[in-house]
């Protein structure tokens, strides 16, 4: 996404503006809403959005330094997760129309990105009804999942030049038993606009 100038998500506490750009947006980032109510969360996925929809560019920094705070239990991770989908899925609506104009592939990149956990998904409910009616899972199940895992560990560990990103695989089973039930009811609670954490 850097190599467009279009990261799609710049991170709150590692992202840093213009201070004349974000001074132009300030107006519309102050009064985000959805669905007609006001939303105070994944305002960093929303202000990347407003600074593409303006015409600037949005880059990643691999040498900057950064510190936040991050979960350590397994409930508030689940609470920020499920903010966090529900703002890629409320902001990824909202900023589709600018993808044509990006580029090609950040069209499919995004598209990428949100086909996985709906593929994974399909298999997963694909593997359970499966199970329930006949008591095996089908091979193919767990071939896919098992690829799609390894496709995705492996680019990111070729791209990083870092092994240690094949160790991802290891979060595929969190993603499938805990995540992919949190995003579905991310969806279905889009209007939602809790914090949940505050």
């Amino acid at each position: 996404q850097t190599r467009f100038g279009a990261v799609m998500c710049c991170c709150g506490p590692c992202a840093m503006y213009r201070r004349s750009a974000l001074m132009l947006l300030l107006d519309q980032y102050e009064t985000q809403f959805f669905r007609g109510k006001p939303s105070d969360f994944g305002e960093d996925r929303h202000l990347t959005i407003l600074m593409l929809k303006a015409g600037f560019r949005t880059e990643y920094v691999p040498d900057a330094i950064a510190a936040t705070v991050v979960p350590d239990k397994l409930l508030p991770y689940l609470r920020q997760q499920l903010r966090w989908a529900r703002s890629t899925y409320r902001d990824t609506l909202l900023g589709l129309h600018l993808l044509p104009g990006l580029d090609r592939y950040l069209t499919l990149d995004v598209l990428g990105q949100n086909l996985g956990p709906l593929l994974l998904a399909i298999s997963s409910i694909a593997a359970l009804a499966q199970l329930a009616l006949t008591d095996s899972v089908p091979w193919w199940t767990g071939l896919t999942i098992v690829a799609m895992t390894m496709v995705r560990c492996s680019v990111a560990a070729i791209r990083a030049r870092e092994l240690r990103f094949l160790g991802f695989a290891l979060h595929t089973p969190i993603n499938i038993f805990l995540l992919l039930p949190m995003k579905a009811y991310a969806l279905c609670t889009l209007s939602n606009s809790d914090w949940l954490s505050r």
